[in-house]
C-alpha cells in the first residue's frame, strides 16, 4: 500500500506541478475541462447514441417485418403467399426469405434468387426459446444488409434491407462529432494559452509593484494597462492597501504609546501593593507594637500580597487567551448546573453585603468551554456584587433560536455613559477607590471579553444610572446529550 501511494505521489507531481505560471495553469485547466467534455461526448456517441440508434432500427425492422408478414399471411393458399412475397421482393428491393418445416421456399431480392447453405446457422435464424424477432447485420452478395426474422407456427419469415439513408447519416454524424470534439480540444487549448497571456501580463505588473511596496516603497503606485475591470479593481485595491499601510504605521505608533501606557499602569498597579507590603513588614519589625497591631499589619500585608498575586494571575490569563487559541476546549454541558455552581461559590460574598443573589433557570445545554464560561460568570457576578450596595444580582438565560442568551443583571448604581465603552479595557475602573478596597485588579471584565472573543462571541452592556446594569452574551445552543456523564 505504501509503495502504491509513493508511485501515485510521483505520478501526481509529474502531471500536476506544485508551482507553475498562471498561463500553464489556465492551459491545463481548459485542457482538463474540455477534455472531460470530449470524453463525455465520445462516451455518449459510443454507448448512448449507438444504443438509441440500434433500438430505433430494431423497432423499424420489427414494424416492417410485421407489415410484410401480415400481407403474406393474408393469403390462404401457400402458392398465393409465395406470389405475394415475390411481388414484395421485386417491388420494394427487400430480400425476403420464407422457410416452412426446415425447407427454404423462397429467398429472393428483386429478380435475384439466393441459395445460402449457411442459412440456418445465421444469427437471426437462431430461436432458442423465445418467439421474439431476431436481428443481425452483415455484408452479403447484394451489399450490406440488416436482417430481421420472426418464427410463426409453421414458418419462418426473414427480411433483409439495406441500411436506410438516415442511419448512414447518423453514422457519419458520429464520426463528425468525434473529429469536431478533438478540434475543439485543440482550439480551446490554443485559446486558453492566448487568453492566459492577457491575464499574466497585468499580473506581472501587479506582482512587481507589490514587491516594491513590500520592500518599503509605499509611494509606489500600481499601474495596470488592461481593459479588464477586475484587474483595474485589483490595482485600485492594492493602491488603497498601500495607503492603508501608511495609516497602519501611524496606528502602530499609537499602539506603541498605548503599550507604554499599559506598562506604566502595570508598574503602578504592582508598585502600590509592593510598597504597602514593604511598609507593613517594616512596621512589624518595631518592638513597640502590640499583638493586635501586629495582627492588623500582618493581615493588611497578606491582603496586599493576595491582591498582587491576583494581578499577576489575571495578566498571565489575558496573555494566554490572546496568544493561545487552543486553550478553548469546547464541549456540551448543562448551563443551569454551571450557574448553580457559580451561585454556591459567590453566595457567601453576596450574603455578607446583604445582596440577594438569584440564579434560577431551566436546564439548557450549550457548546463552549465549561471552565472558561464558569470564569466569565464568576467575573460578571463578582463585579456586580462589588459595585452594588444593596438590592439583587440575577443570573438568567433563555434560548433564542440556535443561541442561548446569558444575562447578569444587578440593581446597583449603574455605569456612567462615559465609562461604558471603556470598562472592558485593562485596569479601567469606574470607581478606583472602591475597586482597590474590594481587592479588584481592574482586569476582570477584560478577561471576560477575551474569553468570549476566543469563543467567537461578544459581551454587551446596558446600564442606567441609579437603576442598575445588565451584561449579556450568547453561546451556541446544543441538544441534550445521550450520555448522562456529559452533563
Amino acid at each position: 500500500m505504501a509503495r502504491i501511494r509513493s508511485v501515485y505521489s510521483r505520478f501526481a507531481r509529474l502531471i500536476i506541478p506544485t508551482r507553475a505560471s498562471t498561463q500553464t495553469w489556465m492551459g491545463l485547466t481548459f485542457l482538463f475541462f474540455v477534455g472531460l467534455a470530449v470524453v463525455a461526448v465520445s462516451l455518449y456517441i459510443t454507448f448512448v447514441l449507438q444504443v438509441q440508434v440500434q433500438v430505433a432500427l430494431e423497432q423499424t425492422m420489427r414494424q416492417e417485418l410485421s407489415r410484410i408478414a401480415t400481407q403474406i399471411e393474408s393469403e390462404n393458399e401457400r402458392i398465393d403467399q409465395l406470389r405475394v412475397a415475390r411481388q414484395i421482393a421485386q417491388l420494394s428491393d427487400i430480400r425476403i426469405t420464407i422457410v416452412v418445416d426446415g425447407e427454404v421456399l423462397l429467398d429472393a431480392r428483386g429478380n435475384t434468387a439466393y441459395t445460402d447453405s449457411l442459412l440456418f446457422e445465421r444469427e437471426e435464424m437462431q430461436f432458442p426459446s423465445s418467439s421474439q424477432p431476431r436481428f443481425a447485420e452483415r455484408d452479403e452478395e447484394g451489399g450490406h444488409l440488416i436482417f430481421a426474422a420472426a418464427q410463426g407456427l409453421d414458418k419462418i419469415i426473414r427480411i433483409g434491407i439495406s441500411p436506410p439513408p438516415l442511419l448512414i447519416l447518423i453514422h457519419g454524424m458520429q464520426i463528425t462529432l468525434v473529429i469536431a470534439t478533438v478540434i475543439a480540444l485543440v482550439l480551446a487549448f490554443i485559446g486558453s494559452w492566448i487568453s492566459a497571456q492577457q491575464v499574466t501580463r497585468p499580473l506581472l505588473a501587479i506582482r512587481n509593484s507589490a514587491r516594491s511596496i513590500s520592500e518599503g516603497d509605499l509611494d509606489e503606485e500600481i499601474i495596470v494597462v488592461s481593459r479588464s475591470a477586475e484587474f483595474q479593481d485589483v490595482a485600485a485595491s492594492l493602491n488603497q492597501m498601500s495607503d492603508a499601510f501608511k495609516e497602519k504605521i501611524d496606528e502602530l505608533e499609537r499602539l506603541a504609546l498605548l503599550q507604554n501606557e499599559f506598562i506604566g499602569n502595570v508598574s503602578h498597579e504592582v508598585r502600590n501593593p509592593i510598597f504597602s507590603i514593604g511598609g507593613y513588614l517594616e512596621a512589624l519589625t518595631s518592638s513597640t507594637l502590640s499583638a493586635d497591631q501586629r495582627r492588623l499589619y500582618a493581615e493588611k500585608g497578606l491582603s496586599n500580597l493576595e491582591r498582587l498575586n491576583n494581578l499577576f494571575s489575571d495578566l498571565i490569563e489575558i496573555a494566554r487567551l490572546e496568544f493561545r487559541e487552543d486553550l478553548i476546549k469546547t464541549s456540551v454541558f448543562d448551563l443551569r448546573q454551571l450557574a448553580d455552581d457559580v451561585y454556591e461559590y459567590l453566595f457567601t460574598k453576596a450574603n455578607k453585603k446583604k445582596i440577594d443573589l438569584i440564579v434560577e433557570n431551566a436546564t439548557v445545554f450549550v457548546i463552549a468551554d465549561r471552565s472558561r464560561i464558569r470564569q466569565v460568570l464568576i467575573n460578571l457576578i463578582d463585579n456586580a456584587i462589588a459595585y452594588a450596595d444593596e438590592g439583587t444580582v440575577r443570573c438568567r438565560f433563555r434560548r433564542r433560536l440556535d443561541k442561548v442568551r446569558i444575562e447578569v443583571v444587578d440593581t446597583g448604581r449603574g455605569i456612567p455613559e462615559e465609562h461604558r465603552e471603556k470598562i472592558f479595557q485593562r485596569f479601567h475602573r469606574v470607581d478606583p477607590d472602591r475597586s482597590r478596597k474590594s481587592g479588584g485588579t481592574g482586569l476582570g471584565l477584560s478577561i471576560v471579553k477575551q474569553i468570549l472573543h476566543a469563543h467567537g462571541e461578544s459581551i454587551h452592556v446596558e446600564s442606567t444610572l441609579g437603576r442598575g446594569t445588565r451584561f449579556w452574551f450568547e453561546l451556541p445552543f446544543a441538544e441534550a446529550p445521550d450520555d448522562p456523564d456529559a452533563r
